[in-house]
C-alpha cells in the first residue's frame, strides 16, 4: 500500500497552539517536509519530536515533487508542514497534493493554526461570508487586484508585508473611500498581539504616527455591509 501525505498545521506565533494530533503525526510519520529545517527544528524540540526533516519549498517543489510522489507510492508515510499556519494556504503545499490526487495517494489535512480566522473575527467586521485574497502583488498587477475588488460584497482578508501595508492602506482608500472600515491585525498570537480597528484613512495616520510593525493581516469591510451602515 501506498503512504499516507499528512498536512499539518503548525502555530503562527505561540509553539503552544500546537494540537495533540498533530503531535502524534510528527512523531510517527517516516519524514517531515518542511520550509525551513531551522525553523521546524525548534519546533519540534519544543514538542519534544525527534524526526527526520527534508527541506520543502517554494525554490525546490517542482524539482523535487516527483520524487516525494514515488517515495509516497513506495510505502513512505510523510507530514507537510510550514513555517507557520496550514501548508498551501499562501505557502508551497498545492503542487505536492495535486500530485498526490493524480495518482489516488491518501491526502489528510488536519485542522490548526490559521491566521485568517482570528483575525477576521477579532476585527469586528462582518465574518459569515469573506474573501481570503492571500498577499496582494508585490509590483506588476497591484493596481489591477485593487481595482477589480471595487464591488466586492463580502469582507475581504489578506496578507501584508509590514513594508508595504501603508501603501496598501493608501491604494484601498482610493477604491473603497476614505470612510470605509477596516483592522490591522498584528502578531497573532505573540506577545505583541494587537488590533487596529478604524477607517482606512485612520488606520493609515495611526501606521505613519507609529510604522506597524511584525506580521500582518488586512481585513477590509465589503461593499455590502458599508453600504447598509451608510443608510444607518
Amino acid at each position: 500500500m501506498s503512504g499516507i501525505l499528512t498536512l499539518v498545521p503548525t502555530p503562527i506565533g505561540n509553539l503552544d497552539d500546537i494540537t495533540f494530533r498533530a503531535v502524534q503525526v510528527l512523531k510517527t510519520v517516516d519524514l517531515i517536509l518542511c520550509e525551513d529545517t531551522r525553523h521546524s527544528g525548534k519546533l519540534l524540540q519544543h514538542i519534544g519530536v525527534e524526526n527526520k526533516l527534508s527541506p520543502f519549498h517554494q525554490h525546490n517543489e517542482h524539482k523535487v515533487t516527483e520524487r516525494l510522489v514515488d517515495q509516497l507510492i513506495g510505502g513512505t508515510n510523510m507530514a507537510l508542514v510550514t513555517d507557520a499556519g496550514t501548508p498551501g494556504i499562501s505557502d508551497p503545499g498545492y503542487l505536492l497534493v495535486r500530485a498526490c490526487i493524480e495518482r489516488d495517494i491518501r491526502v489528510e489535512v488536519l485542522p490548526g493554526a490559521t491566521a485568517i480566522i482570528p483575525a477576521i473575527v477579532g476585527s469586528g467586521l462582518p465574518c459569515e461570508k469573506y474573501l481570503y485574497l492571500g498577499f496582494p502583488p508585490q509590483k506588476k498587477g497591484r493596481q489591477t487586484f485593487w481595482r477589480e475588488l471595487t464591488d466586492t460584497e463580502h469582507t475581504m482578508v489578506m496578507y501584508e508585508s509590514p513594508h508595504r501595508i501603508q501603501k496598501a492602506l493608501r491604494e484601498a482608500a482610493e477604491v473603497f473611500g476614505n470612510e470605509r472600515r477596516a483592522c490591522v491585525v498584528r502578531e497573532l498570537s505573540k506577545v505583541y498581539e494587537s488590533y487596529h480597528r478604524g477607517t482606512l484613512e485612520e488606520l493609515h495616520a495611526l501606521g505613519e504616527a507609529q510604522a506597524y510593525k511584525g506580521e500582518i493581516v488586512l481585513v477590509i469591510e465589503g461593499t455590502h455591509h458599508a453600504e447598509k451602515r451608510k443608510k444607518g
